[in-house]
């Protein structure tokens, strides 16, 4: 059960390693200018496969549902950025169990967004759990951890393509060797929250650092964008720098921004309509000298 990229690497390691019977995925949605119905990534690979698909709009209160996954009589279910909750009766279906990847170390980053909350955080490593799937948000007894290291490059895309691959491996081992739970520790819960547009604006006043990993972390959505002269500017990656200045302010003319602690040099932007750029290809055709002031 999966949508998502992130889901890829877990079904085919699956699908080599073990049968699968079924794959679940959020139903087609109208993509592109045409608004066509387009599947999910987890939906489309299966189709390669040659895998039986199923996309349910919902779950919960769906009795029909509920008794179609029952009469699967599954093993074990492996759930991975599914989307739909899972009602009590299909947690219970399996003979092992409903198995999640999670795409970070819990109990830190319980919910929707923990690879980008990760990087935001300022965290130095990130990780997968295959958990036991309960009732609860993220709240199941653990079977396996795998971490991975956060350096001051990373950003959410490298880290999400980190972790799906080390998902898709620690499910199969998982699998095979049907480790013993552990309950999550009650200290060090943190949540995730899912993220919106807003979370992209880059307030000046932040320090510089802050704003490094909130680009790194908002990589590739919903992304970092500031003002200027009207014009929204998405800022795709950048480096923080020392220098100081009035919060918002060019301090010379090749994007050096002013930061309430330091100062962020803009090396990658797109602005609206047009496709990503570096800082000197933006600056052809846009002059932003020392000064200017963005918001």
């Amino acid at each position: 059960m999966g949508s998502p990229a992130f889901a890829l690497p877990a079904l085919r390691a699956l699908h080599a390693a073990h049968e699968i019977v079924a794959v679940y995925s959020q139903p087609p949605r109208p993509a592109g200018r045409g608004h066509t119905l387009t599947p999910c990534p987890v939906h489309a690979e299966a189709l390669k496969l040659g895998l039986e698909i199923r996309t349910p709009p919902r779950l919960r209160r769906e009795a029909d549902e509920q008794a179609a996954f029952a009469a699967l009589e599954l093993d074990a279910c492996v759930v991975a950025a599914y989307g739909l909750i899972l009602p009590q009766a299909m947690l219970d279906a399996p003979a092992r169990g409903c198995l999640n990847i999670h795409a970070s170390l819990l109990p830190r980053w319980r919910g929707a967004g923990p690879i980008q909350a990760a990087v935001l955080a300022g965290d130095t490593e990130s990780g997968v759990t295959i958990m036991q799937m309960e009732a609860g948000l993220d709240t199941g007894p653990m079977l396996l951890r795998g971490t991975v290291p956060i350096g001051p490059d990373t950003t959410a895309a490298t880290l999400h393509d980190a972790l799906a691959e080390l998902g898709g491996r620690l499910v199969l081992q998982a699998l095979a060797d049907a480790p013993p739970p552990q309950v999550q520790p009650e200290d060090g819960i943190t949540y995730a929250p899912k993220l919106t547009k807003a979370d992209g604006k880059l307030y000046w006043t932040r320090t510089a650092a802050e704003l490094d990993r909130q680009v790194r972390g908002l990589v590739p959505w919903p992304g970092a964008y500031t003002e200027l002269a009207g014009e929204t500017l998405k800022i795709l990656a950048a480096r923080p720098e020392s220098a100081t200045g009035a919060p918002g302010t060019a301090l010379d003319d090749r994007l050096l921004i002013a930061c309430g602690d330091g100062a962020l040099r803009l090396l990658r932007l797109q602005r609206p309509g047009r496709g990503p750029m570096d800082a000197a290809a933006l600056l052809r055709g846009l002059a932003v000298p020392a000064g200017t002031s963005l918001g």
